[in-house]
């Protein structure tokens, strides 16, 4: 066997497989050389004699510290080290409450029970262990004198940017805050294990297994991987119960199995493959997120790549807000090269030890809709401005656009909130325009391309006959302001949120047999819409043309989307 073939599985092994891309990328193995993607598409293989001499612990923990190295605690201290040393060096260094927690930041954080393990291991391999056993003596504090403040930090900041350390730490915290979510009960996740050195202890759980099991010959192999298919020797196998909400705790629960003789059991080789499931997930803000491609490996590859300009500026930030990864997931969605896909399993899990998978299908009807050039707009336009106060309550439109969107609801409920609140602010107009723009769109996508562009223009035309009534009545009354109409509009949308298509008649007719002598723009007389009369029998129509002639009327004709930006 001149290669090694990992297939495709479930959505954690799919994860491991991502993640084995990214880590050989970083690795800067040979694709199609040392690695490759089966002519069938359905797995990704290693050349053998690459996999028997690669050093896999080596290319694991590099990964791990490339990608998450930027989100990690050891990041936000050196931040802050430096943040301090600026305001020094300006002549700006003034203790006061910002300062004061920037330097407890940098202490507490140092010197934390994961932290003093880390170095206690590698003490020995470094330059200026001096540096850190001070720091436990003697806190850095704002009563130091400025320039003596300056050499402590300087020494730090130097001390920490040693690789044996910066790798050290930055594990430490991936570790317990991003890994352990994944998987544990083994490797540097035993808490007997957490005063020992990492690397040893990922050798020795993980990489050498993997290397003799494909160095060993199986011919009487009586036990089969549950994964993969491929023998197993009574010593090489694995519980899949490290993998977290998988399976119990098969030592002590067996009841489920016939006979109750476990058999739930990893070969090495796939044991490795999960062990990656972290790094095949991307991280925003406080949330990973897995889109789960089974059609192929390339599709699943670019889904979730992370390598893309996109995926590299938008990782964890200080205070990152939640829908920005919300939008950038939805974005996920919106490219081009996914188009053919019908239905997508996208995989949520929070960073918190809480937390748990949450996993969701989107379907082909979805994907059609967000794929309309004017929704993926409107999208991408609530994903910079997401969220709006309304009262004294914050709401992210974007998000609720979003996840209307995934369960199949319509956004009328939303789109009357907006309404309602744009009466009293006119900027909210433009989440008006973008929200129903989704929501027409969603309605109208299955319709041939000529009952489109009739709804289209049926919808045009009761926008700007709203527009026109507006106007009709402000230059009656002698005003500028559409104040003079919040009471009707309040009336027409609690007619429009119960489909009550009487009230909502009266009210409308009535204001055409008040104002309906007055001319418009063109100097015509203004005429009841014909789109009323398509109302009256049909609830889908009232409730969509109702609410884009009440969008007229409330003054949302024009679009403002140059205000927002």
């Amino acid at each position: 066997m001149d290669k090694y073939v990992i297939t495709l599985g479930d959505f954690l092994k799919n994860a491991g497989i991502v993640g084995f891309k990214y880590m050989l990328e970083s690795a800067e193995a040979k694709e199609n050389v040392d690695f490759g993607i089966t002519e069938d598409g359905q797995g990704l293989w290693l050349d053998m004699d690459f996999a028997l001499n690669a050093d896999w612990t080596d290319m694991y923990f590099k990964a791990c510290v490339q990608y998450f190295g930027p989100s990690t605690v050891y990041q936000g201290v050196l931040d802050r080290i430096e943040k301090c040393l600026d305001k020094i060096q300006s002549g700006k260094w003034n203790p006061g409450k910002d300062e004061k927690e920037d330097l407890k930041f940098i202490n507490d954080k140092l010197l934390s029970n994961s932290y003093q393990a880390g170095f206690e291991n590698i003490k020995d391999e470094i330059d200026m262990p001096e540096v850190y056993q001070k720091l436990k003596k003697d806190k850095l504090n704002d009563k130091l004198d400025a320039e003596k403040l300056k050499e402590r930090l300087t020494e730090l900041e130097k001390f920490l940017q040693h690789p044996k350390c910066r790798e050290t730490f930055i594990m430490k915290s991936v570790v317990y805050t991003y890994i352990n979510r994944f998987w544990s009960g083994k490797c540097f996740l035993i808490r007997a294990n957490a005063k020992k050195n990492m690397r040893e202890l990922f050798e020795k759980d993980f990489s050498e297994p993997f290397r003799k099991y494909l160095e060993a010959d199986h011919k009487k192999a009586k036990d089969l991987c549950i994964d993969c298919g491929m023998p197993i020797g009574s010593k090489e196998k694995n519980s899949i119960a490290f993998m977290n909400e998988v399976g119990d705790d098969f030592t002590r629960k067996r009841s489920a199995f016939w006979e109750c003789k476990v058999d739930a059991f990893l070969c090495p080789g796939c044991t490795f493959v999960y062990a990656l499931s972290p790094l095949g997930f991307r991280l925003f803000a406080n949330k990973f997120v897995f889109v789960n491609l089974n059609n192929n490996i390339q599709a699943l590859l670019e889904s979730n790549s992370k390598t893309d300009k996109d995926s590299v500026n938008s990782e964890k930030t200080e205070g990152e807000k939640y829908s920005r990864w919300f939008a950038k997931t939805i974005n996920i969605l919106l490219k081009e090269k996914m188009q053919e896909i019908s239905n997508i399993q996208v995989i949520l899990r929070g960073i918190r030890a809480e937390d748990r998978y949450l996993l969701g299908i989107v379907h082909k009807s979805m994907l059609d809709i967000i794929k309309v050039s004017s929704v993926s707009k409107a999208l991408q336009l609530l994903g910079k401005f997401p969220y709006i106060k309304i009262r004294s309550e914050f709401v992210n439109v974007h998000e609720t656009v979003v996840i209307n969107l995934l369960q199949y609801r319509n956004q009328y409920q939303l789109l009357n909130q907006l309404l309602k609140a744009a009466i009293e602010e006119d900027a909210f107009n433009f989440y008006v325009n973008c929200v129903y723009e989704v929501q027409l769109q969603s309605e109208i996508i299955y319709f041939t391309e000529e009952q489109k562009r009739k709804e289209i223009a049926m919808y045009t035309s009761m926008k700007r006959s709203g527009s026109d009534l507006r106007k009709a009545i402000m230059a009656s009354k002698g005003v500028a302001s559409g104040d003079c109409l919040r009471g009707i509009e309040y009336q027409l949308l609690n007619a429009l949120s119960v489909r009550n298509v009487e009230k909502f008649m009266d009210v409308v007719l009535r204001l055409y047999s008040s104002y309906g002598s007055q001319k418009n723009e063109k100097g015509q007389e203004l005429l009841i819409p014909t789109g009323l009369v398509q109302m009256l029998g049909d609830q889908e129509k009232f409730t969509r043309y109702g609410y884009a002639f009440v969008m007229g009327l409330e003054g949302c004709y024009e679009k403002k989307e140059d205000k927002q930006s």
